[in-house]
């Protein structure tokens, strides 16, 4: 598709689920808006959104540990960023919700499938925190109904594959909920992009964004199409960047200090997969457990149900895998060509301050086949490697940023980066992502459109109606939520 106009309004780059989620928001909010999205592969949602390239996880913090790290002195974990990122996950339960009502999203089925989500941990140490963790969340209102349990019988009972074949004396401990979700979010982004395109947004593929220019009205934006090595070039009033890792690359050419400091560590991932019916059938969960010392959160073992394009399939890893690159489609040279001297204070305090770090990812490139294979025996004894196949999954870019104590930090998580007048807006980091890329781009709009934003109060609160509140604070509220946007999107 062709654009229209050779100076939107708008210049969304990536089309991925950000971006997509970004440009819906927009078109609900300010039909009139013009806008194009510009994407360097020749598809959309072929990076982090595939499915292939991450877990699909409905990332509520209903059972990844790492959102509530063990205490030193055995008391309870906090629960505050657990409920902090459930909450942010409902936000995107209403958006999508709020789009199936209208149509804009297709039947449920074709995104997102309820699979209860687990913990499972092995030693009694891990034991004696899993309990603790399950008592500190056991009253939270978004985590109603979560169970736990060290009887093997009962474990076997809501996922068999983790008990069949165990001889192991080890104690053993899950937690279980059944309000989780397996969630395909190149689904979402396709479809998405769709009602965009039918709606006046210019959606061009295989057409990479080279340079952004800071003019008096806006942006100055560099095309090139990746087919012809052709050149166009578009003005806008305002430019997000959701190019995944290569956002960093980009904000750094736009030059705005806000990007100064930055850097990213590259991690890349593997899964095994399979697609055994009878394997399938008997596991009906996203299991995760405790992370290898020095193992980033992309890297947490589990063992997870998959649903995309209707068709049902088992998951286990990831295996963390190490090169350069930004992007699974990026260049060796990503890495390297992100060095500036505002960030080398940072990446060497990264590099220093992060060892087991560096000797978690250097013992898993050296890993064979069978050796990644014995890590799944863990969860799974009766495993048989046969069933599984090696693939490889998305690449992940871990933040870098400044300290002032430490000189560098790596964060894990999602951030949003904006210039002063709010021109350009660029995202970094990774999981929680796209699970939490509503609120996510709820912050872009309100730091993006200061001035308009106000006035989208009232439209905001009927698309998502806990926009401005806290469902956590209120228990009959939470439970309404949780109810409507399950019966909408046929999750009960």
């Amino acid at each position: 598709m062709v654009s229209n106009s050779e100076n939107p309004d708008v210049i969304l780059v990536g089309a991925g689920i950000m971006s997509a989620t970004l440009g819906t928001f927009l078109k609900l909010l300010a039909p009139k808006l013009k806008i194009e999205i510009f994407e360097r592969l020749p598809q959309a949602a072929l990076e982090s959104s595939n499915p292939w390239n991450n877990a699909g996880t409905g990332h509520a913090a209903l059972c990844e540990l790492n959102y509530m790290p063990d205490t030193k002195d055995g008391s309870l974990p906090s629960t505050a960023k657990a409920v902090a990122i459930n909450e942010q996950f409902q936000l995107s339960r209403q958006f999508w919700s709020y789009l199936v009502d209208k149509k804009i999203l297709g039947e449920p089925s074709s995104f997102i499938n309820p699979t209860p989500h687990m913990t499972f941990v092995q030693g009694a140490e891990d034991v004696d925190y899993l309990k603790r963790r399950f008592e500190a969340l056991k009253s939270e209102p978004l985590f109603a109904g979560m169970q736990y349990s060290e009887d093997p019988k009962q474990i076997a009972k809501w996922a068999p594959l983790l008990i069949e074949g165990r001889k192991s004396e080890t104690p053993i401990a899950a937690t279980f909920i059944d309000s989780g979700t397996d969630v395909d979010f190149g689904s979402i982004t396709r479809q998405l992009l769709a009602y965009l395109g039918k709606n006046g947004v210019a959606v061009e593929t295989s057409q990479e964004v080279k340079s952004l220019n800071k003019t008096k009205d806006g942006w100055e934006v560099t095309i090139v199409d990746a087919r012809t090595g052709q050149k166009k070039f578009r003005k806008a009033k305002f430019v997000f960047v959701g190019a995944g890792g290569w956002a960093l690359k980009l904000l750094q050419k736009s030059g705005i200090g806000e990007a100064k400091g930055y850097g990213t560590f590259p991690v890349g991932g593997q899964w095994l997969r399979t697609d055994n019916a009878e394997l399938v059938a008997k596991h009906k969960a996203k299991v995760y457990s405790q992370a290898s010392v020095g193992a980033p959160p992309m890297s947490v073992p589990h063992l997870d149900t998959r649903v995309v394009d209707g068709q049902a399939s088992l998951l286990f890893g990831p295996y963390a895998t190490a090169n350069p690159k930004f992007l699974k489609n990026g260049s060796i040279f990503d890495l390297p060509g992100s060095l500036r001297p505002a960030n080398l204070i940072p990446y060497i305090a990264v590099g220093l301050g992060n060892f087991p770090l560096i000797k978690y990812l250097v013992g898993e490139l050296v890993k064979s086949k069978a050796k990644k294979f014995e890590s799944l025996l863990e969860f799974m004894p009766e495993a048989k490697a046969e069933d599984w196949r090696l693939l490889d999954a998305g690449q992940r870019a871990q933040v870098i940023k400044k300290d002032r104590k430490k000189g560098g930090v790596l964060q894990f998580g999602t951030e949003v980066i904006t210039s002063a007048d709010g021109s350009i807006s660029g995202l970094l980091g990774a999981s929680p992502g796209a699970s939490t890329a509503v609120f996510v781009m709820l912050q872009v709009l309100e730091r993006s459109f200061a001035h308009e934003f106000d006035g989208w109060r009232s439209k905001l609160s009927t698309i998502i109606p806990s926009f401005g509140t806290k469902l956590s604070a209120d228990p009959k509220i939470a439970a309404a939520s949780l109810a409507a946007t399950a019966k909408t999107l046929k999750i009960k």
